[in-house]
């Protein structure tokens, strides 16, 4: 027998005891024969309660649990940028990165532009050299994104050793026509279509800069 999740049901606290309440709140109002003043200012309290218990059972809907296969990546947090790269570029890479590793599912991700390494942040893997294996050349000849949902079924997983080598999950995105961006999850299935669109106007707005 499967055992219930205590975060839903905790999420799930809030809305009931906001919606019982404000139910018990309405039956003695009704059963109320005569309001008094004070009644009347302690039942606007007691809605108003409810109210925010109700909304904040709402809200908790929407916070989404961990990944029960998501990992901790293994490797050091940083950020590095190629020391030679206009001041101008250099922001645009660190507004984007910081855009992809807060609002998506990755943690380590590199930006690979006319055979070199632009930038690495997140959790960066030991290897900082990357050398395209046939996904990358696949992606760079054909201008197509590639998501690999779970990298640990493909046995060219092998050519992504300049990620955390666990690494649970990859886009490579193509940037203009000389580049891709390399984005690694730390779960299985982490990027939602909503997410591989978003991804791609970043890449598309990374290559007009560079170009």
């Amino acid at each position: 027998m499967t055992k219930p999740d205590r975060n839903s049901v905790l999420r799930q606290l809030p809305f009931v005891v906001g919606g019982l309440g404000g139910t018990l709140l309405f039956v003695n109002r009704v059963l109320t024969p005569q309001l008094t003043d004070a009644q009347a200012r302690s039942d606007a309290l007691g809605v108003i309660v409810c109210a925010v218990l109700i909304l904040t059972g709402l809200l908790w809907q929407e916070v989404q649990p961990r990944s029960p296969d998501a990992v901790n990546l293994i490797g050091e947090e940083g950020f590095e940028l190629a020391p030679d790269l206009p001041d101008p570029v250099k922001i645009e890479l660190a507004w984007a990165s910081h855009l992809l590793l807060t609002n998506t599912g990755t943690r380590s991700l590199v930006v690979f532009y006319q055979g070199k390494v632009l930038l690495r942040r997140g959790i960066l893997g030991t290897n900082a050299d990357v050398k395209p294996g046939a996904i990358l050349q696949r992606v760079l000849e054909k201008q197509k994104p590639v998501y690999l949902v779970k990298l640990a079924l493909y046995p060219g997983k092998i050519e992504f050793d300049y990620l955390p080598e666990n690494t649970q999950g990859v886009i490579c995105q193509p940037i203009g026509n000389a580049g891709v961006l390399i984005l690694g999850a730390n779960a299985p299935r982490s990027y939602t279509k909503q997410d591989e669109i978003w991804i791609e106007g970043i890449a598309d707005k990374l290559g007009n800069t560079l170009s």
